[in-house]
């Protein structure tokens, strides 16, 4: 691991923890020349996973895509980078285990959306508006309900 300050390709591992329920292990890092210190994480990438979008295109499992997706609906809301981390990391994990190296988007969404649903409504919320194209505001009104937080016809 080249040091990011001064390029020197030796440095030292001065502590390492596991992350995430172990799905990510973070490292910390002195370098040998300028003894500045950094983080690295280490995780496994999906290399052969396929995304399969809505008008039938193929294109490789993104992980800082989906993080990115999630990091937006999330914004200004109290979910930590933390939380954020670990939904995208246990979304990774259920396509790790799957025996089928593709998935649509569609899952990806409702996975995406499940996991939300249980970290912050409101990051639910816009994830779902932008995910299923919502129209106006009848379609809020829907995911409200389904969340029990407005009574039906109000």
């Amino acid at each position: 691991m080249r040091c990011p300050f001064c390029q020197h390709p030796h440095t030292r591992v001065t502590d390492k923890r596991d992350t995430q329920s172990g799905a990510v292990i973070r490292r910390r890092r002195e370098c040998q020349r300028c003894q500045n210190r950094f983080t690295t994480f280490e995780q496994p990438v999906i290399l052969d996973m396929m995304v399969i979008k809505k008008d039938g295109r193929r294109e490789p499992f993104n992980r800082e895509k989906l993080r990115m997706g999630v990091q937006r609906a999330c914004w200004k809301r109290p979910a930590s980078q933390e939380a954020i981390d670990a939904l995208v990391a246990r979304i990774e994990q259920g396509f790790i285990s799957r025996p089928r190296r593709e998935v649509s988007s569609r899952v990806v969404g409702e996975l995406v959306m499940d996991a939300l649903k249980t970290l912050d409504d409101i990051a639910y919320i816009r994830f779902a508006s932008v995910y299923r194209e919502f129209r106006d505001a009848e379609d809020f009104q829907e995911v409200l309900q389904q969340l029990g937080q407005v009574p039906p016809d109000s």
